[in-house]
């Protein structure tokens, strides 16, 4: 059974929304790329639909899909969007001759599976379905500093090592992945994973 989402969702090219409707019944805009930074008229709509509806980005996790998120961001009320991150996945969609320039695949390459785990966990909502109630955040940026993922040698690297764990873009800068890691984890949940991350599964 499709599943319905109320907020309208955002993807880059026509393949993009493609794969998405073949996932979810929701509205599915697309920003012709980086048309989103010459086509008014686009971020227009998207002002609109963000106001009534709610909109969810889900943009490649490449640097020109962080580009074009960052464009959408910073133009519209935080409370009006949510942000969905697809998994880097090395690999080349069947369509292309050869992979793209950093190598992973878009959007429209990903599984349906994980495409609708991805919205789900940005906080989409599910018609006719009850929000699940979400625990109070826990994780700030003195925690980050406290458990070295911030402010030390090796921070980069522990923090990209915990983001491809979870499967997220090694691209989310400190703020957004508190949020993301705030969304998607129990307290305990990360420091399980933080444990793993470090080798101190044991200790």
């Amino acid at each position: 059974m499709m599943v319905k989402l109320k907020e309208a969702v955002v993807v880059e090219g026509k393949y993009d929304a493609i794969r998405l409707r073949s996932v979810v019944d929701a509205t599915v805009v697309t920003t012709d790329g980086f048309g989103i930074f010459r086509q008014p008229e686009t971020m227009e709509l998207l002002r609109r639909l963000a106001a009534a509806q709610g909109i969810v980005v889900l943009t490649d996790s490449d640097a020109a899909g962080f580009l074009i998120r960052d464009r959408i961001s910073s133009a519209l009320p935080p409370s009006q969007v949510l942000h969905a991150y697809a998994p880097e996945i090395v690999g080349k969609e069947r369509r292309k001759a050869a992979p793209s320039k950093e190598g992973l695949l878009g959007v429209e390459g990903i599984d349906g599976e994980r495409l609708l785990r991805a919205l789900l966990q940005a906080g989409a909502t599910v018609e006719n379905v009850e929000p699940a109630e979400r625990p109070a955040a826990f994780l700030t940026k003195a925690r980050l500093y406290e458990d070295g993922l911030s402010g030390r040698s090796n921070s980069a690297a522990l923090r990209e090592a915990l983001l491809r764990a979870m499967e997220l873009p090694h691209r989310l800068s400190a703020n957004r992945m508190i949020e993301v890691i705030n969304a998607l984890l129990t307290e305990e949940e990360y420091h399980t994973l933080l444990l793993h991350i470090k080798g101190e599964d044991d200790v």
